[in-house]
Protein backbone atom coordinates (compact mmCIF):
# COMPACT_ATOMS: atom_id res chain seq x y z
CA UNK A 1 0.00 0.00 0.00
CA UNK A 2 2.64 2.36 0.69
CA UNK A 3 4.55 1.63 -2.26
CA UNK A 4 1.08 2.12 -4.29
CA UNK A 5 0.68 5.53 -2.69
CA UNK A 6 4.06 6.75 -3.35
CA UNK A 7 3.57 5.71 -7.29
CA UNK A 8 0.75 7.77 -7.35
CA UNK A 9 0.93 10.41 -4.53
CA UNK A 10 4.32 10.82 -4.01
CA UNK A 11 5.49 13.37 -6.35
CA UNK A 12 2.23 15.29 -7.03
CA UNK A 13 3.42 18.81 -8.30
CA UNK A 14 5.96 17.00 -10.51
CA UNK A 15 3.86 14.90 -11.75
CA UNK A 16 1.03 17.06 -12.77
CA UNK A 17 3.43 19.81 -13.99
CA UNK A 18 5.36 17.22 -16.68
CA UNK A 19 1.87 15.20 -17.20
CA UNK A 20 1.04 18.96 -18.88
CA UNK A 21 4.01 18.78 -21.01
CA UNK A 22 3.72 15.66 -22.41
CA UNK A 23 0.41 16.08 -23.32
CA UNK A 24 0.60 19.16 -25.10
CA UNK A 25 3.71 17.43 -27.02
CA UNK A 26 1.75 14.53 -27.57
CA UNK A 27 -0.72 15.54 -30.26
CA UNK A 28 1.83 16.90 -32.98
CA UNK A 29 2.89 13.42 -32.45
CA UNK A 30 -0.16 11.31 -32.49
CA UNK A 31 -1.33 13.05 -35.78
CA UNK A 32 1.80 12.41 -37.09
CA UNK A 33 1.93 8.98 -36.49
CA UNK A 34 -2.29 8.75 -37.71
CA UNK A 35 -1.38 10.30 -41.52
CA UNK A 36 1.77 7.86 -41.42
CA UNK A 37 -0.66 4.61 -41.15
CA UNK A 38 -3.38 6.44 -43.09
CA UNK A 39 -6.06 6.83 -40.52
CA UNK A 40 -7.70 9.92 -39.28
CA UNK A 41 -5.62 11.99 -36.99
CA UNK A 42 -8.48 11.63 -34.13
CA UNK A 43 -7.64 7.73 -34.38
CA UNK A 44 -3.83 8.22 -32.74
CA UNK A 45 -5.01 11.06 -30.65
CA UNK A 46 -7.93 8.72 -28.99
CA UNK A 47 -5.10 6.40 -28.56
CA UNK A 48 -2.85 8.12 -26.71
CA UNK A 49 -5.70 8.91 -24.42
CA UNK A 50 -6.91 5.80 -23.76
CA UNK A 51 -3.53 4.25 -23.61
CA UNK A 52 -2.00 6.82 -21.29
CA UNK A 53 -4.93 6.65 -18.75
CA UNK A 54 -5.38 2.66 -19.03
CA UNK A 55 -1.64 2.15 -18.24
CA UNK A 56 -1.19 4.41 -15.75
CA UNK A 57 -2.91 1.84 -13.79
CA UNK A 58 -2.27 -1.00 -15.39
CA UNK A 59 1.49 -0.96 -16.40
CA UNK A 60 4.73 -2.11 -14.37
CA UNK A 61 6.87 1.18 -15.21
CA UNK A 62 5.62 4.23 -12.78
CA UNK A 63 6.56 7.84 -15.32
CA UNK A 64 6.24 5.99 -18.38
CA UNK A 65 4.27 7.84 -21.50
CA UNK A 66 2.52 4.93 -23.83
CA UNK A 67 0.50 6.33 -26.94
CA UNK A 68 0.42 6.01 -30.42
CA UNK A 69 4.07 5.39 -31.79
CA UNK A 70 5.24 5.59 -35.41
CA UNK A 71 7.05 2.43 -35.10
CA UNK A 72 3.60 0.64 -34.69
CA UNK A 73 2.21 2.97 -37.29
CA UNK A 74 4.13 2.02 -40.09
CA UNK A 75 3.53 -2.01 -39.16
CA UNK A 76 -0.43 -1.15 -39.38
CA UNK A 77 0.23 0.70 -42.70
CA UNK A 78 -0.65 -1.80 -45.40
CA UNK A 79 -3.57 -3.47 -43.26
CA UNK A 80 -5.45 -0.32 -43.50
CA UNK A 81 -4.81 0.47 -46.94
CA UNK A 82 -6.14 -2.77 -47.93
CA UNK A 83 -8.56 -3.68 -45.42
CA UNK A 84 -9.92 -0.01 -43.62
CA UNK A 85 -10.02 1.27 -40.04
CA UNK A 86 -12.10 -1.37 -38.62
CA UNK A 87 -9.71 -4.27 -39.81
CA UNK A 88 -6.73 -2.06 -37.69
CA UNK A 89 -9.65 -2.00 -34.36
CA UNK A 90 -9.74 -5.63 -34.98
CA UNK A 91 -6.05 -6.24 -34.94
CA UNK A 92 -5.41 -3.78 -32.00
CA UNK A 93 -7.55 -5.80 -29.83
CA UNK A 94 -6.09 -9.16 -30.62
CA UNK A 95 -2.88 -7.25 -30.24
CA UNK A 96 -3.31 -6.62 -26.70
CA UNK A 97 -4.56 -10.32 -26.04
CA UNK A 98 -1.54 -11.53 -27.63
CA UNK A 99 0.52 -9.13 -25.66
CA UNK A 100 -1.23 -10.02 -22.27
CA UNK A 101 -0.38 -13.72 -22.88
CA UNK A 102 3.11 -12.96 -23.89
CA UNK A 103 3.46 -10.96 -20.40
CA UNK A 104 1.55 -13.85 -18.14
CA UNK A 105 4.17 -16.02 -20.12
CA UNK A 106 7.11 -14.17 -18.55
CA UNK A 107 8.41 -12.34 -22.08
CA UNK A 108 10.35 -9.95 -19.95
CA UNK A 109 12.99 -12.71 -18.86
CA UNK A 110 14.05 -12.22 -23.01
CA UNK A 111 15.43 -9.12 -21.77
CA UNK A 112 18.66 -10.19 -20.46
CA UNK A 113 19.62 -11.79 -24.04
CA UNK A 114 19.92 -8.09 -25.15
CA UNK A 115 23.39 -6.97 -25.30
CA UNK A 116 24.29 -3.52 -23.80
CA UNK A 117 25.73 -2.72 -27.38
CA UNK A 118 22.00 -2.85 -29.07
CA UNK A 119 20.72 -1.15 -26.10
CA UNK A 120 23.23 1.72 -27.06
CA UNK A 121 22.34 1.27 -30.51
CA UNK A 122 18.73 1.10 -29.94
CA UNK A 123 18.89 4.62 -28.08
CA UNK A 124 20.68 6.54 -30.51
CA UNK A 125 18.81 5.23 -33.43
CA UNK A 126 15.65 6.51 -31.02
CA UNK A 127 17.68 9.67 -30.69
CA UNK A 128 18.48 10.27 -34.69
CA UNK A 129 14.86 9.26 -35.84
CA UNK A 130 13.11 11.93 -32.85
CA UNK A 131 15.24 13.90 -34.84
CA UNK A 132 14.36 13.29 -37.79
CA UNK A 133 10.83 13.22 -37.61
CA UNK A 134 10.98 16.99 -36.70
CA UNK A 135 13.11 17.45 -39.93
CA UNK A 136 10.03 17.37 -42.42
CA UNK A 137 8.11 20.19 -40.23
CA UNK A 138 11.05 23.12 -40.63
CA UNK A 139 12.47 22.22 -43.08
CA UNK A 140 12.01 24.96 -46.20
CA UNK A 141 10.34 26.77 -43.76
CA UNK A 142 11.18 30.52 -43.06
CA UNK A 143 13.93 31.87 -41.57
CA UNK A 144 11.19 33.06 -38.54
CA UNK A 145 11.03 28.77 -37.84
CA UNK A 146 14.53 28.65 -37.02
CA UNK A 147 14.35 31.57 -34.62
CA UNK A 148 11.88 29.83 -32.84
CA UNK A 149 13.28 26.74 -32.59
CA UNK A 150 16.81 28.36 -31.97
CA UNK A 151 14.37 30.38 -28.76
CA UNK A 152 12.99 26.75 -27.62
CA UNK A 153 16.50 25.25 -27.07
CA UNK A 154 17.53 28.31 -24.96
CA UNK A 155 15.16 28.11 -23.10
CA UNK A 156 14.96 24.49 -22.27
CA UNK A 157 18.75 23.82 -21.85
CA UNK A 158 18.93 27.39 -19.85
CA UNK A 159 16.43 27.86 -17.73
CA UNK A 160 16.62 25.16 -15.67
CA UNK A 161 19.48 25.64 -14.10
CA UNK A 162 18.10 28.95 -12.80
CA UNK A 163 14.35 27.79 -12.10
CA UNK A 164 13.01 24.45 -11.53
CA UNK A 165 9.66 25.04 -10.72
CA UNK A 166 7.75 24.70 -13.42
CA UNK A 167 9.71 22.53 -16.46
CA UNK A 168 10.95 24.79 -19.00
CA UNK A 169 9.38 22.95 -22.09
CA UNK A 170 5.86 24.41 -20.92
CA UNK A 171 7.04 27.70 -20.14
CA UNK A 172 8.47 27.73 -23.66
CA UNK A 173 5.30 27.26 -24.99
CA UNK A 174 3.23 29.22 -23.23
CA UNK A 175 5.74 32.35 -23.88
CA UNK A 176 6.51 31.77 -27.34
CA UNK A 177 2.64 30.99 -28.35
CA UNK A 178 2.00 34.28 -26.34
CA UNK A 179 4.65 35.95 -28.54
CA UNK A 180 3.16 34.42 -31.73
CA UNK A 181 -0.49 36.05 -31.34
CA UNK A 182 1.01 38.64 -29.81
CA UNK A 183 2.82 39.81 -32.70
CA UNK A 184 0.85 38.07 -35.77
CA UNK A 185 3.78 36.15 -36.58
CA UNK A 186 2.63 33.24 -39.35
CA UNK A 187 3.87 30.09 -38.44
CA UNK A 188 3.21 26.64 -39.06
CA UNK A 189 0.76 25.37 -36.33
CA UNK A 190 -0.52 22.38 -34.74
CA UNK A 191 -3.49 22.90 -36.94
CA UNK A 192 -1.93 22.86 -40.07
CA UNK A 193 -1.37 19.17 -39.25
CA UNK A 194 -4.84 17.51 -39.78
CA UNK A 195 -8.59 18.48 -38.18
CA UNK A 196 -9.04 17.75 -34.87
CA UNK A 197 -12.67 17.37 -33.70
CA UNK A 198 -13.54 18.19 -30.33
CA UNK A 199 -15.19 15.38 -29.08
CA UNK A 200 -14.87 12.00 -26.99
CA UNK A 201 -14.27 8.49 -27.97
CA UNK A 202 -17.15 6.37 -27.87
CA UNK A 203 -17.41 2.43 -27.29
CA UNK A 204 -18.10 0.35 -30.42
CA UNK A 205 -17.50 -2.79 -31.90
CA UNK A 206 -15.08 -3.21 -35.21
CA UNK A 207 -17.66 -3.84 -38.04
CA UNK A 208 -15.27 -6.68 -39.25
CA UNK A 209 -17.06 -10.33 -39.95
CA UNK A 210 -16.44 -12.66 -36.97
CA UNK A 211 -15.04 -15.74 -38.90
CA UNK A 212 -11.60 -17.26 -39.79
CA UNK A 213 -11.10 -15.00 -43.23
CA UNK A 214 -10.97 -12.14 -40.81
CA UNK A 215 -8.35 -13.80 -38.37
CA UNK A 216 -6.21 -15.01 -40.98
CA UNK A 217 -6.29 -11.48 -42.34
CA UNK A 218 -5.25 -9.49 -38.88
CA UNK A 219 -3.51 -12.10 -37.08
CA UNK A 220 -0.23 -11.68 -39.58
CA UNK A 221 -0.38 -7.61 -38.21
CA UNK A 222 -1.34 -8.44 -34.62
CA UNK A 223 1.55 -10.76 -34.38
CA UNK A 224 3.89 -7.84 -35.60
CA UNK A 225 2.47 -5.10 -33.61
CA UNK A 226 2.69 -7.31 -30.41
CA UNK A 227 6.12 -7.80 -31.07
CA UNK A 228 7.10 -4.35 -32.24
CA UNK A 229 5.01 -3.13 -29.41
CA UNK A 230 6.53 -4.81 -26.29
CA UNK A 231 10.17 -4.45 -27.57
CA UNK A 232 10.29 -0.91 -27.31
CA UNK A 233 8.03 -0.80 -24.35
CA UNK A 234 10.41 -3.06 -22.27
CA UNK A 235 13.36 -1.13 -23.44
CA UNK A 236 12.45 2.00 -22.84
CA UNK A 237 11.23 0.63 -19.37
CA UNK A 238 14.73 0.13 -18.74
CA UNK A 239 16.07 3.57 -20.12
CA UNK A 240 13.67 5.31 -17.38
CA UNK A 241 14.55 2.83 -14.65
CA UNK A 242 18.56 3.53 -15.76
CA UNK A 243 17.26 7.45 -15.52
CA UNK A 244 15.40 7.24 -12.55
CA UNK A 245 17.52 4.63 -10.81
CA UNK A 246 14.55 2.74 -9.66
CA UNK A 247 13.29 -0.65 -10.94
CA UNK A 248 9.91 -1.54 -12.35
CA UNK A 249 7.98 -5.20 -13.42
CA UNK A 250 8.50 -5.44 -16.78
CA UNK A 251 6.24 -8.94 -17.05
CA UNK A 252 3.64 -6.65 -15.29
CA UNK A 253 4.41 -4.08 -18.29
CA UNK A 254 3.88 -6.71 -20.89
CA UNK A 255 0.23 -7.05 -19.39
CA UNK A 256 -0.50 -3.57 -19.12
CA UNK A 257 0.20 -2.63 -22.68
CA UNK A 258 -1.85 -5.68 -23.62
CA UNK A 259 -4.84 -4.56 -21.34
CA UNK A 260 -4.56 -0.73 -22.56
CA UNK A 261 -4.22 -2.12 -26.53
CA UNK A 262 -7.33 -4.31 -25.75
CA UNK A 263 -9.30 -1.63 -24.50
CA UNK A 264 -8.22 0.71 -26.51
CA UNK A 265 -9.43 -1.33 -30.05
CA UNK A 266 -12.97 -1.24 -28.66
CA UNK A 267 -12.75 2.89 -28.45
CA UNK A 268 -11.53 3.90 -32.12
CA UNK A 269 -7.77 3.80 -30.98
CA UNK A 270 -4.65 2.43 -32.91
CA UNK A 271 -2.77 0.35 -31.41
CA UNK A 272 0.08 2.00 -29.45
CA UNK A 273 3.35 1.70 -26.89
CA UNK A 274 5.77 3.53 -24.70
CA UNK A 275 7.03 6.41 -26.61
CA UNK A 276 10.70 6.98 -25.42
CA UNK A 277 10.75 10.83 -26.51
CA UNK A 278 7.72 11.35 -24.22
CA UNK A 279 9.18 9.27 -21.56
CA UNK A 280 11.96 11.42 -21.63
CA UNK A 281 10.40 14.86 -21.67
CA UNK A 282 8.25 13.26 -18.63
CA UNK A 283 11.36 12.64 -16.23
CA UNK A 284 13.30 15.25 -17.38
CA UNK A 285 10.38 17.50 -16.62
CA UNK A 286 10.24 15.78 -13.06
CA UNK A 287 7.54 13.51 -13.80
CA UNK A 288 8.31 10.17 -11.87
CA UNK A 289 4.53 8.46 -10.94
CA UNK A 290 1.75 6.79 -12.21
CA UNK A 291 0.21 10.36 -11.73
CA UNK A 292 2.24 11.96 -14.47
CA UNK A 293 1.22 9.34 -17.09
CA UNK A 294 -2.65 10.02 -16.01
CA UNK A 295 -2.80 13.82 -16.35
CA UNK A 296 -0.28 13.04 -19.53
CA UNK A 297 -3.78 11.37 -21.10
CA UNK A 298 -6.33 13.11 -19.40
CA UNK A 299 -5.06 16.80 -20.14
CA UNK A 300 -4.61 15.64 -23.50
CA UNK A 301 -8.56 14.78 -23.75
CA UNK A 302 -8.73 18.42 -22.04
CA UNK A 303 -6.76 19.86 -24.45
CA UNK A 304 -8.25 18.73 -27.60
CA UNK A 305 -11.80 19.43 -26.28
CA UNK A 306 -12.27 22.74 -23.81
CA UNK A 307 -9.20 23.98 -25.37
CA UNK A 308 -9.00 22.49 -28.97
CA UNK A 309 -9.86 26.19 -30.40
CA UNK A 310 -5.92 27.44 -28.91
CA UNK A 311 -4.10 24.29 -28.98
CA UNK A 312 -4.38 24.49 -32.82
CA UNK A 313 -2.48 27.26 -32.85
CA UNK A 314 0.45 26.22 -30.83
CA UNK A 315 3.29 27.15 -33.09
CA UNK A 316 4.89 24.16 -34.42
CA UNK A 317 8.40 25.49 -34.12
CA UNK A 318 8.43 25.35 -30.31
CA UNK A 319 6.93 21.69 -30.21
CA UNK A 320 10.00 20.80 -32.65
CA UNK A 321 12.74 22.60 -30.27
CA UNK A 322 11.39 20.88 -27.71
CA UNK A 323 11.57 17.22 -29.38
CA UNK A 324 15.34 18.14 -30.81
CA UNK A 325 16.06 18.76 -27.48
CA UNK A 326 14.72 15.30 -26.64
CA UNK A 327 16.85 14.34 -29.10
CA UNK A 328 19.85 15.61 -28.06
CA UNK A 329 19.28 14.22 -24.38
CA UNK A 330 18.22 11.01 -25.56
CA UNK A 331 21.46 10.05 -27.29
CA UNK A 332 24.40 8.54 -26.05
CA UNK A 333 27.25 10.64 -26.54
CA UNK A 334 29.77 8.63 -24.50
CA UNK A 335 29.04 6.05 -28.14
CA UNK A 336 31.68 7.72 -30.03
CA UNK A 337 34.32 6.73 -27.33
CA UNK A 338 32.58 3.46 -26.80
CA UNK A 339 33.08 2.67 -30.76
CA UNK A 340 37.30 3.62 -30.24
CA UNK A 341 37.36 1.56 -26.91
CA UNK A 342 34.91 -1.01 -26.93
CA UNK A 343 35.71 -4.48 -28.32
CA UNK A 344 35.26 -4.64 -32.48
CA UNK A 345 32.66 -7.04 -32.37
CA UNK A 346 30.63 -4.86 -29.70
CA UNK A 347 31.06 -1.19 -31.69
CA UNK A 348 30.40 -3.01 -34.79
CA UNK A 349 27.16 -4.66 -33.58
CA UNK A 350 26.11 -0.87 -32.06
CA UNK A 351 26.70 0.66 -35.60
CA UNK A 352 24.38 -2.13 -37.13
CA UNK A 353 21.33 -1.79 -34.83
CA UNK A 354 21.46 2.09 -35.54
CA UNK A 355 21.81 2.38 -38.93
CA UNK A 356 19.17 -0.68 -39.85
CA UNK A 357 17.12 0.88 -37.38
CA UNK A 358 17.42 4.25 -39.22
CA UNK A 359 17.43 2.71 -42.82
CA UNK A 360 14.35 0.65 -42.21
CA UNK A 361 12.62 2.83 -38.95
CA UNK A 362 11.91 -0.04 -37.24
CA UNK A 363 12.95 -0.60 -33.97
CA UNK A 364 12.16 -4.14 -33.84
CA UNK A 365 14.14 -4.89 -36.59
CA UNK A 366 17.15 -3.17 -35.90
CA UNK A 367 17.13 -4.71 -32.43
CA UNK A 368 16.57 -7.99 -33.23
CA UNK A 369 19.71 -7.70 -36.13
CA UNK A 370 21.66 -6.71 -33.19
CA UNK A 371 20.77 -9.55 -31.23
CA UNK A 372 21.22 -12.33 -34.02
CA UNK A 373 25.18 -10.64 -35.01
CA UNK A 374 26.09 -10.13 -31.41
CA UNK A 375 25.20 -14.03 -30.92
CA UNK A 376 26.91 -14.82 -34.21
CA UNK A 377 30.09 -12.67 -32.76
CA UNK A 378 29.41 -15.06 -29.31
CA UNK A 379 29.43 -18.21 -31.11
CA UNK A 380 32.36 -17.60 -33.15
CA UNK A 381 34.10 -15.96 -30.23
CA UNK A 382 33.78 -19.26 -28.14
CA UNK A 383 34.16 -22.02 -30.77
CA UNK A 384 37.87 -21.70 -30.43
CA UNK A 385 38.92 -25.21 -30.06
CA UNK A 386 42.34 -25.91 -28.87
CA UNK A 387 43.36 -29.32 -29.91
CA UNK A 388 46.99 -30.53 -28.68
CA UNK A 389 48.55 -33.87 -28.75
CA UNK A 390 50.77 -34.73 -25.34
CA UNK A 391 52.48 -38.08 -25.07
CA UNK A 392 50.00 -39.88 -27.79
CA UNK A 393 46.94 -38.29 -25.68
CA UNK A 394 44.69 -35.68 -27.70
CA UNK A 395 44.05 -33.11 -25.34
CA UNK A 396 40.63 -31.04 -25.96
CA UNK A 397 40.62 -27.61 -24.50
CA UNK A 398 36.96 -25.18 -25.09
CA UNK A 399 33.46 -26.14 -25.66
CA UNK A 400 32.20 -28.56 -28.21
CA UNK A 401 29.35 -27.69 -29.83
CA UNK A 402 27.63 -27.18 -33.15
CA UNK A 403 30.06 -24.99 -34.38
CA UNK A 404 33.58 -26.29 -32.75
CA UNK A 405 32.50 -30.23 -33.95
CA UNK A 406 34.33 -29.18 -37.68
CA UNK A 407 37.98 -29.37 -36.34
CA UNK A 408 36.97 -31.92 -33.53
CA UNK A 409 36.36 -34.26 -36.52
CA UNK A 410 38.96 -33.33 -38.91
CA UNK A 411 41.85 -33.45 -36.47
CA UNK A 412 40.99 -36.92 -34.77
CA UNK A 413 39.66 -38.88 -37.81
CA UNK A 414 43.52 -38.09 -39.00
CA UNK A 415 44.97 -39.53 -35.71
CA UNK A 416 47.35 -42.20 -36.31
CA UNK A 417 48.01 -44.08 -33.01
CA UNK A 418 46.86 -47.70 -32.94
CA UNK A 419 45.25 -46.75 -29.48
CA UNK A 420 43.53 -42.76 -29.67
CA UNK A 421 42.80 -41.01 -26.36
CA UNK A 422 40.42 -38.55 -26.20
CA UNK A 423 40.90 -36.44 -22.72
CA UNK A 424 38.10 -33.93 -22.66
CA UNK A 425 39.00 -32.55 -19.26
CA UNK A 426 39.31 -29.50 -20.19
CA UNK A 427 36.02 -29.12 -22.20
CA UNK A 428 32.57 -30.03 -22.35
CA UNK A 429 29.53 -31.53 -24.60
CA UNK A 430 26.90 -29.07 -24.73
CA UNK A 431 25.06 -30.43 -27.60
CA UNK A 432 23.86 -33.25 -29.73
CA UNK A 433 26.31 -32.29 -32.40
CA UNK A 434 29.14 -32.32 -29.73
CA UNK A 435 27.76 -36.17 -29.21
CA UNK A 436 27.04 -36.98 -32.51
CA UNK A 437 30.98 -35.76 -33.40
CA UNK A 438 32.25 -37.80 -30.69
CA UNK A 439 30.56 -40.90 -31.53
CA UNK A 440 30.96 -40.29 -35.81
CA UNK A 441 34.74 -39.80 -34.87
CA UNK A 442 35.04 -42.98 -32.69
CA UNK A 443 33.08 -45.21 -34.95
CA UNK A 444 35.70 -43.86 -38.08
CA UNK A 445 38.85 -45.28 -35.68
CA UNK A 446 36.95 -48.47 -35.05
CA UNK A 447 36.99 -48.70 -38.28
CA UNK A 448 40.33 -48.54 -38.96
CA UNK A 449 41.11 -50.90 -36.66
CA UNK A 450 41.90 -47.96 -33.90
CA UNK A 451 41.03 -48.83 -30.17
CA UNK A 452 39.52 -45.44 -28.74
CA UNK A 453 39.37 -44.21 -25.34
CA UNK A 454 37.49 -41.38 -23.93
CA UNK A 455 38.71 -39.46 -21.02
CA UNK A 456 37.57 -36.68 -18.41
CA UNK A 457 33.85 -36.15 -19.01
CA UNK A 458 32.24 -34.48 -16.46
CA UNK A 459 28.99 -35.61 -14.86
CA UNK A 460 26.69 -33.17 -17.12
CA UNK A 461 28.94 -34.11 -20.51
CA UNK A 462 28.18 -37.62 -19.16
CA UNK A 463 24.73 -37.73 -18.70
CA UNK A 464 24.07 -36.33 -22.17
CA UNK A 465 26.53 -38.68 -24.01
CA UNK A 466 24.32 -41.28 -22.82
CA UNK A 467 20.56 -39.84 -23.17
CA UNK A 468 21.13 -39.00 -26.41
CA UNK A 469 23.70 -42.42 -27.49
CA UNK A 470 21.32 -44.38 -25.50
Amino acid sequence: MQTLQQQWFGNIRGDILSGIVVALALIPEAIAFSIIAGVDPMVGLYASFSIAVIIAFVGGRPGMISAATGAMALVMVDLVADHGLHYLLAATILTGIIQVILGVSGIARLMRFIPNAVMIGFVNALAILIFMAQVPHFLGEGWLTYVFIGVTLLIVYTLPRFFKAIPAPLIAIILLTAAAFLFNIELKTIGDLGTITQSLPSFLLPDVPFNLETLQIILPYALALSVVGLLESLLTAQIVDDMTDTKSDKNREARGQGIANFVNGFFGGMAGCAMIGQSVINVKSGGRGRLSTLVAGVFLMFLIIVLGDLVIDIPMPVLIGIMVMVSIGTFDWGSFKYLVTAPRADALVMFVTVAIVVWTDNLAIGVVAGVVLSALFFVGSISKLKIKKRDGVYLIEGPLFFASTQKFVQTLEMAEEDHVIIDLTSSHLWDESSVGALVRVTAKLQQQGKSVEVRGLNPASSALFDKLNG
